[in-house]
């Protein structure tokens, strides 16, 4: 069987991101494809339809031997773009990356703009690049450099759907759909993750899940004088307190849900220690701390242990307090949160949204209404299946090559990919590429959202060297 040749792989993904694939994502880029769940009126604006359609025009345009590519639509169900393209080996690979977006959101330097892309010489900047509007070039891009030297590849099947950032509330439906076309798949490669660095190719072994709602306490019709209340009647602020303690440890951060946690398996420890003595202090150091701010552990393992295997919490808002500078001496009515627990990879994510519920409603302090809603979107996470020896010989030998003799490495990532979980659960003898852009700087979700260039043609190269790979076990 013909052997790809690294370097002109290499040679040719360069070529393609510098010479149209850079342009074309920084047009995306320009698209307020806002995901659903940020855009009430995403069907009225039509900007997700005009990212899919876009797309999918843009892959009818390259040079993809009987490739099939449409849009598929329903009412009410956000768009999703089809991509099958057949092989000349055996099996099929399963190619994954999304084209909605976070909002703009605030704090973006002065010198950039979200929808305007921008491009410094090693970054291009703008809303949905890295997460994950290149997703989509980087699959195709792959595809015709093992093309282009004529080794035999796969089929290659690409889903690219507009409503992750929501959940991806609308996936179930389209896949239970497409399975009798789609059929058996042995290689997914998810594309929408991210990397510890940029000096060797990374490998996501695991993904948390996710589970939220909101959190509503009140103890009065209205507010009263501080003074004349405070002491008689509660603070539904501190009641909030108590029952955040029932979840999370304010001393520690542990969160208290059994359900929201499971065990680590002994390999991805030894993992996150192999990571850890790659990484070292840049895990803590790629955030934006403030004055003498530091992570909650010094020990970097466990740093990296933390955000992929263990659940966390976090209050993303609130209401019922007003702004500081209008704040009057109020004892206020009510208080409400919102609630994000990130779920360790093995947890069942509507098992600890229940538990999560019973937690916070049983026996309210000073029996206060205490109300929790559920969001209605949860995702379990994802643990990889052991790698087949032949997708990290392949893996590993092209980080080798493309980054100075730096192997392959692991780690798990914080994040949730709903998709993971449900192709496990449809192909469970599948193999799983999980790796992404979204390293050091990426900004995803963030200000300042960015793609790195150098690193996303070399993954680009890399995921070629994987599917070009002879599939033996």
């Amino acid at each position: 069987m013909p052997v790809l040749d690294a370097d002109r792989v290499l040679d040719y993904c360069r070529d393609r991101w510098e010479r149209d694939l850079l342009t074309e994502l920084g047009a995306f880029i320009e698209l307020r494809a806002i995901s659903p769940a940020y855009d009430a009126d995403w069907e009225a604006n039509g900007q997700l339809d005009v990212a899919a359609e876009r797309a999918a025009q843009w892959i009818r345009e390259q040079d993809l031997t009987g490739a099939h590519v449409e849009v598929l639509r329903e009412p009410g169900r956000t768009p999703l773009v089809l991509v099958d393209i057949p092989g000349t080996a055996p099996g099929t690979t399963l190619f994954y990356g999304h084209l909605d977006k976070q909002p703009a959101g605030e704090g973006w330097s002065a010198e950039l703009d979200p929808w305007t892309p921008h491009f410094d010489g090693t970054r291009l900047y703008g809303r949905g690049g890295v997460d994950d509007g290149y997703a989509l070039y980087a699959a195709v891009a792959a595809i015709q450099a093992v093309d282009d030297q004529g080794v035999p590849r796969p089929r290659c099947v690409g889903i690219f759907e507009t409503s992750e950032e929501s959940g991806s509330p609308d996936l179930p439906f389209w896949l239970a759909r497409l399975e009798p076309r789609i059929a058996e798949v042995d290689l997914v490669v998810c594309l929408d993750s991210g990397a510890g660095d940029y000096d060797r190719l990374w490998l996501v072994t695991s993904l948390r899940g996710h589970c939220g709602g909101r959190l509503d306490v009140q103890v009065l019709d209205q507010g009263a004088h501080s003074g004349d209340a405070g002491g008689v009647v509660p603070s539904t602020f501190r009641i909030v307190r108590r029952l955040l303690e029932r979840v999370e440890s304010a001393e520690t951060g542990e969160v208290l849900l059994d359900a929201a946690g499971c065990p680590i398996p002994g390999e991805r420890v030894e993992q996150a220690r192999a990571a850890a003595r790659v990484l070292g202090p840049a895990v803590a150091a790629r955030f934006d701390w403030f004055g003498s701010a530091g992570p909650t552990t010094s020990d970097v393992a466990e740093q990296l242990l933390n955000r992929a295997w263990r659940p966390s919490l976090a209050v993303t808002g609130a209401d019922g307090l007003p702004a500081v500078a209008t704040a009057g001496n109020v004892l206020r009515p009510s208080t409400s949160l919102k609630l994000s627990v990130r779920l360790a990879p093995g947890a069942d994510s509507r098992a600890a949204q229940s538990a999560l519920k019973e937690l916070l409603e049983k026996d309210p302090p000073y029996g206060a209404h205490v109300v929790f809603t559920p969001d209605t979107v949860v995702a379990d996470g994802w643990a990889a299946p052991p790698l087949a020896p032949w997708l990290e010989r392949a893996l590993d030998g092209a980080s080798r090559a493309y980054f100075d003799g730096a192997g392959l490495a692991m780690l798990g990532q914080g994040g949730t990919i709903p998709l993971m979980g449900m192709l496990a659960d449809r192909f469970p003898d599948a193999q799983f590429l999980a790796c992404g852009a979204q390293g050091p700087g990426a900004g995803a979700h963030g200000p300042d959202e960015s793609l790195h260039l150098p690193y996303t043609l070399r993954l680009t190269a890399g995921i070629a060297m994987a599917l070009g790979a002879s599939r033996d076990r």
